[in-house]
């Protein structure tokens, strides 16, 4: 739930509560951090998921990998969003080999979050133009694919990156409600489970907040996104909510993402259902990797949003009527 001192009340939330370490005096919420924290706000009774739906969860999740595992012959396999969302679109793109390339446009992101981490902790106001420059400064000192790409940027895509992350970061610290210190918010929060076997599920969410207090479930799990709205953002949350389930014991409460240029969030509470779907969705994605992989079946083409980008593109017949939305059975997104 919402800490106290973040009820939604003008003036109820803390500036500073991201974090910083003086919270100034409190300040009115705009329109949309009071519609935003409407959404966001738990109502109602504590939440709490009975013991047996948990246990019968996680034994059921552990069978099924354990089993899975076993098809994959000692392979290890890490199961992520990305993949379940590559393995449940079209399946000849999922097998082919991962060529993506860090451009300005992509990594404003991750340079984004990094920026929003620093103020969520910075003394005093924090600047989107300030914090962002010393987000790129400590990325490029990563010994990582991200800081290489960021050390060899040439002046103009270094403009270019730094402008898309400011946008991004501005309308975080304008938009979004402010969190007291009190919600221990969490940046990339990452949860990883692994039982006997092969296979890890492992799931980044980009703001986690609350706190554990026994079995009553008290996480808010929330995406940012820039860009439109997909099918597959509640279907990324839900496999979040699921991995997190799996590692505690202690299911999330609700799960949102948060849309950056609409200042506008979509929510849903967590349920028995959504968890259940999450699990079915999981073992049914890694189960269509292994008949692929492992097992000899012939891939199926999918068209959709991803022939955008897909490298196969100008030789998919399937994939040029979706892009022309010639095919009448697919429907083209805006």
């Amino acid at each position: 739930m919402m800490p106290k001192g973040c009820d939604g009340e003008a003036g109820s939330c803390r500036a500073s509560s991201v974090g910083r370490v003086q919270e100034p005096a409190p300040v009115a919420l705009t329109p949309s951090q009071e519609r935003t924290l409407g959404l966001l706000r738990r109502s109602g009774e504590p939440l709490v998921f009975p013991a047996e739906f948990v246990d019968h969860l996680h034994a059921t999740a552990t069978e099924a990998l354990a089993e899975l595992s076993e098809r994959l012959g000692g392979e290890t396999l890490w199961v992520s969003k990305s993949f379940l969302a590559r393995v449940h679109g079209c399946e000849v793109l999922h097998l082919q080999p991962d060529e993506f390339e860090w451009r300005p446009s992509t990594a404003a992101g991750f340079v984004a979050h990094k920026a929003i981490e620093l103020a969520l902790n910075w003394r005093g106001e924090a600047v989107p133009a300030v914090v962002v420059d010393d987000a790129i400064a400590r990325l490029a000192d990563q010994a990582n694919a991200r800081g290489a790409f960021l050390d060899s940027l040439s002046e103009g895509d270094r403009a270019e990156l730094r402008s898309r992350a400011i946008d991004r970061t501005t309308k975080f610290l304008q938009d979004f409600p402010p969190l007291p210190l009190a919600a221990q918010p969490v940046l990339e929060a990452t949860a990883k489970w692994r039982p006997a076997g092969t296979i890890e599920l492992s799931g980044k969410v980009d703001l986690q907040v609350g706190r554990p207090a026994g079995r009553e479930s008290q996480l808010l799990l929330i995406d940012f996104k820039s860009g439109g709205r997909s099918f597959h953002h509640r279907d990324d949350l839900r496999f979040y909510a699921l991995v997190q389930t799996l590692r505690q014991s202690v299911p999330p409460r609700k799960l949102a993402t948060y849309y950056l240029d609409y200042a506008e969030a979509e929510a849903e509470d967590v349920t028995e259902g959504a968890l259940q779907a999450a699990l079915t969705r999981t073992l049914e994605g890694i189960d269509r990797h292994i008949e692929l992989t492992m097992e000899g079946r012939e891939p199926v083409k999918k068209p959709g949003p991803s022939c955008r980008w897909c490298p196969l593109a100008a030789e998919c017949t399937e994939g040029q009527l979706y892009l022309r939305g010639d095919d009448p059975e697919v429907q083209v997104d805006d």
